[in-house]
């Protein structure tokens, strides 16, 4: 059986984030550049499915790196409720495979006139939303003909990386952003173990999705991609937030996927999974923390650690939908570009 687009596509992130790091580095100065000059008091996202849940990485990222707050901007209140939000000075970043949505191509065009520094991180170079955004990062994906975004979500992920590093002098998240392509070689590695534990899960109707910190956007994107590629009801949920009242569903036998990092939320949600799996939950976990059931490869810095979990997530839900006799690339009702408004 010839293998999933799902698949190829993923495993050829390791090439993607090379090429990433190589091309971009003229606007990555550039932009670095004139983000020192302007000092934005804080960002806004603009996104929305997978390149949204992308920006919830970035948004740890940027938080607790450049100390900047970033909110996620909802398009509607500008493109339905008519709202012109005051931007000025503001960094403004959209994030879209396609750049094709409407409302996220207004939503730019709207905070670049009114005074905010717009960047766009896009595969699609000559899409409305590149035209648009005074600064283009290209994901330097190549076409991704997939349904479920897998190297376009990746390269989201590392995409302003570089900028980061640039801004804070930081040497070693550079180090770690050009040893991180061989992470991902290592990553696919795994892809055996990934098809296994998938195996286990070829039945379920419901998955609940646990992380916390950096690792949540990851957490967000693997529920949709469990609902788009295989079927599967699933919620994300934050490892400290579960306790909160969804924890009653333990009690029904719904099965848990907790993202495990290494980084600074490492140690507490060790002890969250620990509680839970005391409570007698159905817990599997995934990442670079130590004794993770689907174990992958440590990058060395927390802000690339989240690559090769999400990359070994999409080895997972591909080979999972393969287990239920689906296509992933035909999920029913979705298409590659929604168009809302």
């Amino acid at each position: 059986m010839t293998d999933p687009l799902m698949l190829k596509e993923a495993r050829e992130a390791p090439r993607v984030v090379r090429r990433q790091l190589a091309e971009n580095a003229e606007v990555t100065r550039r932009l670095a550049d004139a983000l020192r000059g302007r000092r934005p008091p804080y960002a806004v996202t603009v996104a929305r499915g997978s390149s949204d849940h992308a920006c919830t990485v970035l948004k740890y990222g940027l938080e607790t790196r450049l100390s900047l707050p970033v909110a996620s901007l909802g398009p509607s209140v500008h493109t339905l409720y008519g709202a012109r939000l005051d931007l000025r000075g503001a960094l403004v970043i959209a994030v879209s495979q396609s750049g094709a949505s409407p409302d996220v191509v207004e939503n730019v065009r709207m905070a670049r006139e009114g005074g905010a520094t717009t960047v766009a991180l896009v595969n699609v170079e000559d899409s409305d939303l590149a035209r648009e955004a005074e600064f283009v990062l290209p994901l330097r994906c190549g076409e991704e003909r997939a349904v479920a975004a897998t190297k376009s979500y990746l390269a989201s992920l590392t995409a302003l990386l570089p900028v980061v590093a640039a801004l804070n002098g930081d040497a070693a998240l550079t180090r770690g952003l050009e040893a991180l392509p061989e992470a991902l070689e290592r990553t696919l590695e795994v892809e055996a173990q990934a098809r296994d534990l998938a195996e286990r899960y070829r039945f379920a109707d419901n998955l609940l999705v646990l992380a916390r910190g950096l690792h949540f956007g990851v957490a967000q994107e693997a529920a949709l991609k469990l609902k788009e590629t295989c079927g599967i009801h699933a919620e994300a949920y934050s490892a400290a937030e579960f306790s909160h009242g969804p924890k009653r569903l333990l009690a029904e036998g719904v099965p848990l996927l907790g993202f495990a990092p290494a980084d600074a939320a490492g140690e507490a949600t060790r002890r969250a999974y620990a509680d839970l799996l005391a409570s007698g939950a159905d817990l599997r976990t995934l990442g670079p923390a130590a004794g993770s059931t689907l174990a992958t490869p440590e990058t060395g810095q927390d802000l690339t650690d989240p690559v090769p979990s999400a990359l070994a997530f999409y080895l997972f839900a591909a080979h999972l939908a393969l287990h239920r006799g689906l296509d992933p690339d035909a999920p029913p009702l979705l298409s590659k570009v929604t168009r809302t408004r």
